[in-house]
């Protein structure tokens, strides 16, 4: 019986780009060239969902990670320039946020580190949630476009940040471009200094170092595959003042986009409609022949009763009695909307804004632990003043909307009772009362609203801003067309005579001339700014402990897909090294080598770098078995670190023998604990000195099977779950292997991986329906309760691997 059960097998139509395992469930997400990002489960290789490319975000997936917890997955966008952050259990876009160039690998880690100062500060850890309110749910009923607000719970922040534990993503991409984001949402440490084009990253779990693979170009143009190590000790030195930071900003850039997609449902709220008013004087003034101002006509029919004829088909033909009635309710609805938006959502939001930096503030007045991490208490002072200043103006608008809300209604119930008169229709009693006190209103309004405005109408094509509150909901740069009234407002009198007042920082400022998304749109830039700061100076004191030039990328990769390509990283959280594996084969095609660094840039690993020797590899060791497996001069194609002590292979056999390719484990114990000692010649490349590297054979046993009818390319494997993933050259036909199956526990296995993820499967299945891929599933899940383990062929695999066997 051969090593490793098949359990799945698959043509795909599209080719594939991107493969990885979740680290905590049977999945693996795939990425293909139409930009769709699929995820499947072990069992039969069954689809659990698909994300389709879409306008906002992007077709060009460059890059895949899970997040440590296996809850979120990252991928990268090459086309839009963006990291999108997608939830594994309805497949739906929490966060996206954009990059400066596009990103080539990405690695996303959870810090390891132990200690006390670390397990009392996670035990006492946001305290935010005894003193600040849930955060209210975003009404549905409009078309924000992130997800993060809009389901029924509201604690949408602390499922982004999942377990308190620090988590960091790193993104690499080209011309040196290395990022980190902590909870993969805050940019934590923006790097320099760092030369090519990063083809794979690993940060270790302690935080000492991060191990960049990238590719050179060297002085003759020829593209060098070269090692990094770079020193990131400020961030484990102070990992829990970088930790208690991170979640801090964290969750203020998530508030900053709260409060963007609460003020994008107020302007939906507000609707044209009430430009109608305005709309419809403008035509009247442009249309009548007389000279006499509108305010005076309609103040004419006010006092006296009468009106003109102009007026009179104004009202008569253009508004109509049902007109005004719908325009009134249509108003006064949408006036209500934006009112609640202000006081739940704005309001709250802001106050969880001051909350969250006030505490920031008092982290950068601990200079002792704080200032090395960039933290500065001037901007964040400022940063707090522009939070107030938006607060101010949230309340400014809601004086305006009570304001309009009751002029309106006394404005449309008189030109309503004027309009039935008009008509000679009967006017019910309770509306015909009408107090001096509400003409007088009613003439204050129309001396304030109705004047007309030529400078206005230059600017928007209209002469009249009867409505006033839709001048704060819009995104222009220009001052507000018609400032609140603040004449006799005795606090701003006394503020203008106190000296000392008038300047003080304690005072947010007000900027009454400006709307609200002016007001936002400064305040969203001093954050920015506070938030920037700390990853620039992180960014900065990381510092390029190790550079090794391993060799010269050969000219037939070119056509390669360089996201799969070696060298691998591995991160060893135990004993604490980072490994990477690579073949050179130009240089020696049978070996595959292995370098190896301490996480600590300042420790000392002796044999840094070993080869395997791969000719013997297959070589049957037992001897009484007469069918002895031929010797064999094997040559790797791929190889993933399968766990600490364990590398998975894709081999090779020389194009004469017709040999088969090999999917096979490889122990490394007998590797790593090799005693001759390789001295580096600094000036060379490694590839010109790999004559002096120690070699080690190695033996597979039975840990290896035959790939039959496959031309295996490349692998994904997950220790953790033990499963593997071979994908053929063409990229479209897939085999999954469980790779560590005892017999007597088959049965066991197959149904604990049937009901690992069954809540996902069933969540999925039915939201998405019986669509097509849904009775693919469930016919493949039928044919496996009847036909055991052996794979059951689809008509889509046959009809491709016919079409593969005629190329």
């Amino acid at each position: 019986m051969p090593a490793f059960r098949q359990v799945g097998e698959k043509q795909l139509p599209n080719p594939v780009l991107c493969m990885a395992w979740s680290p905590k469930r049977d999945l693996i997400a795939l990425a293909n060239t139409t930009g769709e990002l699929l995820l499947h489960r072990l069992a039969s290789f069954q689809r659990v969902w698909s994300l389709p490319p879409s306008e906002y975000t992007g077709k060009d997936i460059t890059a895949l990670a899970w997040r440590p917890d296996g809850k979120i997955l990252a991928f990268s966008l090459g086309d839009t320039k963006q990291v999108v952050l997608c939830g594994v259990e309805k497949a739906e876009i929490l966060h996206v946020f954009p990059i400066e160039t596009p990103v080539t690998c990405m690695h996303w880690m959870e810090v390891m580190e132990e200690n006390s100062a670390l397990s009392s500060f996670y035990n006492s850890e946001d305290e935010s949630k005894l003193f600040l309110p849930k955060l209210p749910t975003l009404p549905k009923s409009y078309s924000t476009t992130s997800k993060i607000f809009s389901e029924e719970k509201s604690d949408e922040i602390m499922n982004l940040l999942g377990e308190v534990r620090l988590n960091i993503l790193a993104l690499g991409g080209d011309t040196g471009f290395v990022e980190l984001y902590a909870y993969g949402m805050y940019k934590i440490a923006a790097l320099t200094g760092v030369s090519g084009t990063c083809r794979s990253l690993s940060l270790s779990s302690d935080l000492k170092s991060l191990s960049i693979i990238a590719e050179v170009r060297s002085a003759d143009n020829d593209p060098e595959i070269c090692y990094s190590q770079l020193d990131t000790g400020l961030l484990s030195d102070c990992l829990p003042e970088v930790t208690r930071m991170a979640r801090k900003f964290t969750h203020i850039s998530t508030l900053l986009q709260y409060l963007h997609l609460s003020l994008t449902c107020m302007c939906e709220a507000w609707e044209d409609i009430l430009m109608q008013m305005d709309l419809r004087l403008t035509k009247f003034v442009q249309e009548k022949n007389t000279s006499t101002q509108v305010q005076d006509e309609f103040l004419e029919l006010l006092l006296w009763g009468q009106s003109s004829p102009e007026l009179q088909a104004l009202l008569m033909n253009q508004l109509t009695v049902k007109g005004l009635k719908k325009l009134g309710q249509s108003i006064e609805s949408s006036y209500s909307s934006i009112q609640k938006l202000v006081i739940s959502h704005l309001q709250s939001g802001s106050e969880a804004l001051l909350y969250h930096l006030s505490e920031v503030k008092g982290m950068s007045l601990w200079k002792q632990k704080f200032e090395p991490l960039g933290l500065d208490s001037t901007a964040i002072e400022g940063a707090i003043t522009a939070v107030g200043s938006f607060s101010l103006k949230a309340n400014e608008l809601l004086q305006v909307i009570d304001k309009s809300m009751k002029n309106f209604k006394a404005f449309f119930r008189w030109l309503y009772v004027a309009m039935l008169r008009m008509c000679e229709e009967h006017v019910p009693p309770e509306l015909n009362k009408m107090t001096q006190k509400d003409i007088s209103f009613v003439a204050d309004f129309l001396s304030e609203h109705f004047s007309e405005n030529e400078e206005l109408f230059d600017r928007k094509g209209k002469y009249f801003n009867v409505e006033r509150v839709g001048q704060y909901l819009k995104d222009e740069d220009e001052d507000l067309v018609s400032p609140p009234n603040n004449k006799g407002n005795q606090w701003l009198k006394f503020l203008q005579e106190s000296s000392h007042l008038k300047e003080s920082p304690l005072l947010f400022p007000a900027y009454p001339q400006k709307s609200l998304h002016f007001v936002k749109r400064m305040m969203e830039g001093v954050i920015e700014q506070c938030l920037q700061k700390p990853a620039e100076v992180i960014g900065k004191s990381v510092k390029q402990a190790v550079f090794l030039p391993l060799y010269t990328v050969p000219e037939s990769s070119e056509n390669t897909p360089r996201l799969f390509e070696l060298p691998s990283l591995w991160n060893d959280k135990k004993a604490k090294m980072h490994y990477v594996v690579f073949s050179m084969p130009e240089i020696s095609p049978c070996k595959l080598y292995l370098l190896r660094r301490a996480t600590d840039p300042n420790r000392h690993i002796p044999n840094s770098v070993m080869a395997i020797d791969l000719s013997q590899t297959l070589d049957n060791v037992d001897e009484n078995n007469a069918a002895a497996q031929p010797h064999l001069a094997y040559s790797c194609l791929d190889a993933r670190f399968y766990d600490d002590e364990m590398l998975t292979v894709v081999l090779q056999g020389p194009e004469e023998e017709h040999s088969g390719r090999v999917l096979g484990q490889l122990p490394l114990a007998s590797t790593l604990s090799c005693e001759t000692e390789f001295i580096w010649k600094p000036n060379q490349r490694l590839d010109q000195q790999s004559d002096a590297i120690p070699s080690q054979g190695l033996v597979l046993g039975n840990q290896w099977r035959e790939l039959e009818n496959m031309k295996a390319q490349f692998i994904a494997v997950n220790g953790i779950r033990k499963v593997a993933c071979v994908l053929s050259s063409n990229l479209r036909h897939i085999r999954v292997f469980e790779m560590d199956v005892e017999d007597e526990d088959e049965e066991g296995a197959e149904s604990q991986n049937a009901t690992a993820d069954q809540d996902v499967l069933d969540t999925t299945m039915s939201s998405q329906g019986q669509d097509e891929d849904g009775k693919e599933v469930k016919e493949q899940v039928e044919a496996a309760e009847h036909g055991g383990d052996e794979f059951q062929k689809t008509e889509d695999n046959l009809e491709s691997e016919e079409a593969l066997e005629l190329s």
